[in-house]
């Protein structure tokens, strides 16, 4: 919620950054996140739909901001009723939090392939079993893995 145009946009060289660095809140650690070419396509409408009314984003202000002002970062609260009201809206029963989506992205990643060990180094965990409890591989996906077997 805290990132800024900046972070994202490279206002010397008029081109979006490759890479958004971050500082997590938790533990500290530096984290460096590729930018995909469908973030920056969703960057850029976003960019485009702005600067509709003839401003352009400006350096210092947040990519997600309050409906108040643009020098104020989105609540958290805010964003998490945000994320449980597309979730209601999708028929989606089960709790929804901005948190969801840091583990569901983990979650999907693992299912298409993406190693463990690569996890862990994304979310700064310590070890797998902190990795293994997050993602929540459950023994119907290990029984997943044997059923696709065919020895």
């Amino acid at each position: 919620l805290s990132l800024k145009w900046k972070d994202v946009y490279n206002y010397s060289e008029n081109r979006f950054r490759r890479h958004i660095f971050l500082k997590e809140q938790k533990t500290g650690k530096e984290n460096m996140i590729a930018m995909n070419p469908s973030v920056i396509t969703v960057l850029k409408q976003e960019m485009d739909y702005i600067s509709l009314n003839g401003v352009f984003p400006l350096r210092e202000h947040y990519l997600f901001s309050g409906n108040r002002s643009k020098n104020m970062p989105l609540s958290r609260y805010q964003a998490y009723r945000i994320i449980r009201e597309a979730a209601i809206y999708t028929g989606m029963d089960e709790h929804v939090s901005c948190h969801s989506l840091r583990k569901t992205f983990g979650y999907y990643a693992w299912k298409q392939g993406v190693p463990p060990a690569v996890l862990m180094s994304i979310y700064n965990h310590s070890s797998y079993q902190v990795t293994k409890r997050y993602l929540c591989i459950e023994q119907e996906d290990r029984d997943e893995v044997f059923m696709k077997i065919n020895i």
